[in-house]
């Protein structure tokens, strides 16, 4: 069941809309190195930013299949000139610990699931890339 909160739905997937948001817009901004732990509201309320006056529109945590965050977000703001703002403002200021990366959303126009999940490397490896000496056999 989804959870209401005073600006809007939350959906049960870390996202929240506020009233009145709309799709892809170009208002978007992309949030990195954010702290698994955060919460929706609580970079709702950091990216209003440090005069609290950035409207924000919406808010969505990028999560794993298991509903772990991935350390990301996206951020729609009601105008190009709030996201623009936010980007100045607000890149490269801490939140929960972290120095955040705060840049215009690349991906903006798509929906959600087309997103690529960030690279986590992977490759060969040690060993032949079968994780074990001599190739992972005897």
């Amino acid at each position: 069941m989804a959870e209401y909160g005073e600006d809007g739905a939350v959906d049960g997937q870390g996202v929240a809309y506020a009233e009145g948001a709309t799709g892809y817009s170009g208002n978007k901004v992309y949030i990195g190195n954010l702290a698994w732990s955060a919460s929706w509201q609580d970079l709702k309320d950091h990216m209003r930013g440090p005069s609290q006056d950035l409207n924000v529109a919406h808010v969505e945590i990028l999560t794993e299949a298991s509903g772990r965050s991935k350390g990301c977000a996206i951020i729609e703001y009601s105008t190009p000139e709030d996201a623009a703002r936010a980007i100045s403002e607000l890149n490269d200021v801490e939140f929960q610990g972290r120095q955040l990366f705060v840049r215009e959303d690349r991906e903006a126009g798509k929906p959600p699931g087309s997103r690529p999940a960030p690279f986590r490397g992977g490759g060969a490896g040690a060993y032949g890339g079968r994780g074990a000496y001599n190739g992972g056999r005897g």
